[in-house]
């Protein structure tokens, strides 16, 4: 008789992996646009994966190819949570520096919204 593998939830694992920030995220994400555990299409977020398994999903821009190494027992800081995975995905693309950055500080004070103003009107004359 051969041993029952370990598992978790789906949803479980991508909150304890630090993916999503909350478990309801993870039930969003694999019910919306879905994962892939071993090339299947899963939309149930109590499916159980366990060690090995290859999941595939995207968030935001980027899609991440990862290969469970472990299961975790509490969602731990992000050393721990990579300890969990092995990423298989490409690397995500350089930033695109030729859009203008918008400079820190937050929101312009008096002085340089005046400064702008007078910018602008002399655009426009």
């Amino acid at each position: 008789m051969s041993e029952k593998r370990a598992t978790l939830r789906l949803d479980k694992w991508l909150w304890q992996a630090r993916f999503v920030k909350s478990r309801s995220l993870a039930v969003g994400l694999i019910e919306g646009p879905g994962v892939k555990v071993n090339t299947n299409r899963i939309s149930k977020p109590g499916y159980g994966v366990g060690a090995g398994d290859v999941l595939s999903f995207a968030l935001g821009e980027r899609v991440f190819v990862v290969r469970i190494l472990a299961l975790g027992t509490r969602r731990g800081p992000a050393p721990e949570a990579r300890l969990l995975y092995e990423d298989l995905s490409s690397p995500p693309p350089p930033p695109d520096l030729s859009r203008p950055r918008r400079e820190a500080g937050g929101r312009p004070d008096k002085q340089a919204r005046r400064r702008f103003a007078a910018v602008q009107s002399q655009a426009l004359d």
